[in-house]
């Protein structure tokens, strides 16, 4: 079912984010994508604290990237990165352009 629904999610948006409410890291994601005015119905932010299949959702993350931690941006189907990765694209005109690529902003 974790499987399904993830797979589901970076089929069907350019930029998704799996994160927890909580999280520092997701908090840098998140300005991160907002300093580059990602549109509303490109990016989809997933909170996965809440979740009853939280951990299923972290271990399916992990066999698709190599980590379990949140962050996990995605874009296009792709990983990208964490949240330092998703700051520091952001500070360099990297994510802006992968975003434009996308037809994200």
């Amino acid at each position: 079912m974790s499987k399904a629904f993830v797979d589901g999610l970076l089929q069907s948006h350019k930029v998704v984010v799996f994160s927890k409410s909580y999280c520092p890291y997701c908090h840098k994601a998140r300005s991160a994508l907002d300093s580059v005015n990602v549109k509303p119905d490109a990016l989809q932010w997933i909170e996965i604290d809440d979740r009853k299949d939280c951990d299923e959702i972290q271990n399916y993350l992990g066999s698709l990237t190599g980590a379990r931690s949140v962050p996990r941006v995605f874009i296009n189907g792709k990983f990208f990165g964490g949240g330092d990765d998703t700051a520091a694209a952001a500070k360099n005109g990297k994510l802006a352009k992968l975003l434009q690529e996308a037809g994200a902003i």
